[in-house]
C-alpha cells in the first residue's frame, strides 16, 4: 500500500511543488490538501493519510497548534512531518515539542523530500538528527527542563534502554542499533518500545527530545 500523504501550506506553489514531487514515486499518494491548520481534523478524519506534511506558520491556525488539536483530538493519528523555511527556528522545534516527528526544509531537494516521508513513515529512525540536536541546543533548556526531567526518573529505564535511548538520539535505525549492540532487530524493536511506553512518548523523536530536555543526553 502506498504511503498517503496530507499536504497543508497556505501557499498553493509550495503544495503544488511538494504534490509533483511525491506523486513521482509509485509508493507515495498525495491523499488531499489544506491551506490552513484550522483545516486539518476534519480531512485527516475523512482522508485517514498515514503523515501530513504541515507548513509550521499559517495564519489561522500554525502547525504547532494544529499538531497539538490533531494529537489531542484524533485517535491513531498520523505521522506529522513539519515544513519550514527555517532550519534554525524556535517554531520547528517548538512543533517537535508538541508532537511532530520531523520537519522538512522547503528548499530541500526533490529526493530529501521523498526520503524525510517514507522515514517519517516507517517511525524506525530520526529525521535530520543533527538538526534535531541543534535545535535541542538552543531551546531545550540545557537539560534543565523539570518535566523531561521527572519524566525520565519516573521511566527508570535499564542500563540497556540507557544505551538503546543514546543511540536513538545519535540517529541510529534499529538495524543499525542492532549491529552495534550485536544483537537482533526483533531485540532492538523490543528496547526502543520499552523506552518509549516507559517515558510516555509518542515516538522516538519525542524521546529524544526528552532525553536532551532532563540532561539525560547532550546535545552539543
Amino acid at each position: 500500500m502506498p504511503v498517503r500523504v496530507l499536504l497543508v501550506d497556505d501557499e498553493p506553489l509550495v503544495r503544488a511543488g511538494l504534490r509533483a514531487v511525491l506523486e513521482a514515486q509509485p509508493d507515495i499518494e498525495v491523499a488531499g490538501e489544506a491551506a490552513d491548520g484550522a483545516a486539518v481534523i476534519p480531512l485527516v478524519r475523512r482522508l485517514r493519510p498515514d503523515v501530513v506534511a504541515m507548513d509550521v506558520r499559517m495564519p489561522l491556525l500554525d502547525g504547532i497548534e494544529a499538531t497539538r488539536a490533531l494529537l489531542r483530538t484524533v485517535p491513531d493519528p498520523p505521522r506529522i512531518l513539519v515544513v519550514t523555511t527555517f532550519e534554525n527556528d524556535e517554531y520547528v522545534y517548538e512543533a517537535l515539542r508538541a508532537g511532530a516527528d520531523g520537519f522538512l526544509l522547503k528548499r530541500a531537494r526533490p529526493a530529501e523530500i521523498v526520503h524525510a516521508v517514507r522515514l517519517i513513515a516507517e517511525g524506525e529512525s530520526l529525521l535530520f538528527p543533527a538538526s534535531v540536536r541543534q535545535l535541542a541546543a538552543e531551546y531545550g533548556e540545557g537539560g534543565g527542563n523539570r518535566a523531561a526531567r521527572a519524566a525520565l526518573e519516573r521511566a527508570r529505564l535499564t542500563e540497556r534502554e540507557g544505551e538503546v535511548l543514546r543511540l536513538m538520539a545519535r540517529g541510529l535505525s534499529n538495524a543499525e542499533i542492532a549491529a552495534r549492540l550485536v544483537v537482533g532487530t526483533e531485540t532492538v524493536k523490543s528496547h526502543v518500545s520499552a523506552v518509549l511506553a516507559k517515558l510516555g512518548a509518542r515516538d522516538r523523536t519525542q524521546a529524544v527530545i526528552t532525553a536532551y530536555e532532563s540532561g539525560f543526553v547532550a546535545p552539543g
